[in-house]
């Protein structure tokens, strides 16, 4: 283990910003991890794992700790389910892929989000129709505080649409080292009519979908509405999809009519963040280095050398306009640095 200085964090984040770290070290397991948190000369930390889920607006002058734990292990199974632990630093599209070539079923919609496990909890990821706290059994994390290590189950962990004890009451106070699911291994529970899946297995010409034949029209789908980071920098969906009352949803309706929304209870509805953002005209605009993806009005990219404050600015242009045009507030899902 061994502290480097004036670090690019270009490589570590999606969006491809340049930002220094004026400290930064990479862990790869408890003991390294502790080690480094136990640090005195080095009082400002800053969490770092997959780095999909952040905008770098300015420089980072604290010790960046890239969390980099791997490995991926069964603790127990029967003939129906199967329990998973796969440490924080693994990458989570390759995990799904590995629970599907195991035929371990759950989260095959959630195919294709950038990011690594340890980092899935926190905003309680979802896409299709599944969230991530529908296989979650726990997860274990460090206290910054006193180095502990804690396990929390569900019910702890207070899930909500995008959101987690560890974005409230517990923001920046653990570092989430490990997740534990349970997998089903036969009579899969199958997500098919959520967006456009059912219409991209009718394509694919299978009427009897698998886990599998689900996670590849994913990838399908994601594919081609959402840009490869690796190509084009961004962080897939910048916001979140509102939810609204019943009767703001019904004002809504009057002036736009075909307006399109889920149900989440009785009381409100979940409205697309990407059609208000397309409504709105921001769509496939670009400023220079930096724009709203042509194919995904959620999508803020940087098309080569954009720096974080720029793209900062656009999601505040969106978000003011949104609300000017359809009295309706958008949060920003990434987390703003």
């Amino acid at each position: 283990m061994h502290i480097q200085h004036d670090i690019s964090l270009k490589p570590y984040n999606t969006f491809g910003i340049e930002a220094i770290a004026k400290h930064f070290v990479s862990v790869s397991n408890i003991s390294e991890l502790k080690e480094v948190l136990a640090f005195n000369e080095y009082p400002d930390k800053l969490i770092l794992g997959g780095g999909s889920n952040m905008l770098l607006t300015k420089n980072q002058n604290k010790l960046v700790i890239h969390v980099n734990l791997k490995g991926i292990e069964i603790l127990s199974e029967n003939d129906d389910f199967v329990h998973v632990k796969a440490n924080a630093g693994e990458n989570w599209h390759e995990f799904v892929l590995w629970c599907m070539k195991n035929n371990f079923g759950g989260i095959e919609n959630l195919s294709l989000i950038p990011g690594n496990v340890g980092t899935s909890p926190i905003q309680n990821i979802g896409a299709y129709g599944v969230e991530l706290k529908d296989t979650f059994i726990s997860c274990s994390a460090i206290s910054l505080e006193n180095l502990s290590i804690y396990n929390f189950d569900k019910s702890a962990c207070n899930f909500g649409y995008r959101d987690s004890i560890f974005k409230k009451q517990e923001k920046d106070k653990f570092i989430i080292t490990s997740v534990t699911f349970k997998f089903s291994k036969r009579n899969h529970k199958l997500h098919v009519n959520y967006g456009t899946i059912a219409s991209e297995l009718e394509i694919m010409n299978i009427s009897n979908p698998t886990i599998q034949d689900i996670s590849k029209a994913v990838i399908s789908i994601r594919e081609s509405k959402l840009p490869n980071p690796k190509i084009i920098g961004n962080s897939g969906s910048f916001f979140k999809n509102p939810v609204i009352s019943i009767h703001e949803f019904e004002n809504l309706l009057q002036n736009f009519p075909e307006a399109p929304s889920y149900s989440v209870s009785d009381k409100e509805v979940k409205i697309p963040a990407g059609w208000l953002i397309e409504k709105a005209g921001f769509k496939g605009k670009r400023f220079g280095d930096y724009g709203v993806h042509k194919n995904q009005a959620l999508v803020l990219v940087n098309y080569g050398e954009a720096k974080g404050s720029d793209i900062l600015k656009l999601s505040k242009l969106i978000q003011k306009t949104v609300f000017r045009l359809f009295n309706i507030s958008i949060e920003a899902e990434v987390n703003i640095l």
